[in-house]
């Protein structure tokens, strides 16, 4: 683990809520998919836990970039990403976290909530980007169809690779569409 700062290069909209941000960093970071890293914005006081946070890498090992992934809230922290200018520099402290893919397992299910799609991100992306024959299925809960994070690039992975199975469960909808349930995810789902 070693501390790296980055260069803030851009943002995508994820949802009305949560952003992703990326940053290119001054020397490689070597994570593997499903770690973390914290992001420091207090290098004055590193136990700030109001400005200093962990996030999930939302991106592969493999790419120029890092991202990380947030639900903004009216947070000093969330404040910070939100004003962050063009090449504004950023310190990290990275990898950490043994949660990961293993490129052994030949068949994975991840049960995920809201913004717990960060790590899962990077995973799949990764499984993708370096053709691991791997089956993995996703069952993602969210409250409505507005609040699925990372959307379109969950629908492009799973029509990329076969072998990905993304199931959206949505706790308000209406009625259920193809490849989406209504409700909580619970044990009648696992028999899918």
């Amino acid at each position: 683990m070693k501390e790296i700062r980055g260069k803030f290069i851009g943002r995508i909209k994820r949802t009305d809520m949560v952003e992703s941000f990326r940053f290119l960093p001054s020397e490689k970071i070597d994570f593997l998919p499903g770690q973390f890293l914290q992001v420091i914005f207090d290098e004055q006081n590193r136990s700030n836990k109001a400005l200093n946070k962990y996030l999930s890498f939302s991106c592969a090992p493999d790419k120029d970039y890092i991202e990380v992934t947030k639900k903004l809230t009216e947070s000093e922290f969330s404040t910070k990403l939100k004003d962050l200018k063009q090449a504004d520099e950023v310190l990290f402290k990275a990898p950490m976290g043994n949660c990961v893919f293993n490129t052994e397992d030949r068949r994975t299910t991840f049960l995920v909530g809201g913004i717990g799609i960060t790590p899962v991100i990077s995973i799949l992306e990764y499984i993708t980007d370096n053709k691991i024959d791997t089956d993995i299925c996703l069952l993602y809960s969210n409250w409505t169809k507005k609040d699925i994070a990372f959307k379109e690039k969950l629908d492009a992975l799973s029509e990329e690779n076969e072998s990905i199975k993304v199931i959206h469960v949505l706790v308000t909808c209406e009625v259920e569409e193809e490849g989406c349930f209504k409700g909580m995810i619970d044990k009648n789902l696992m028999y899918l």
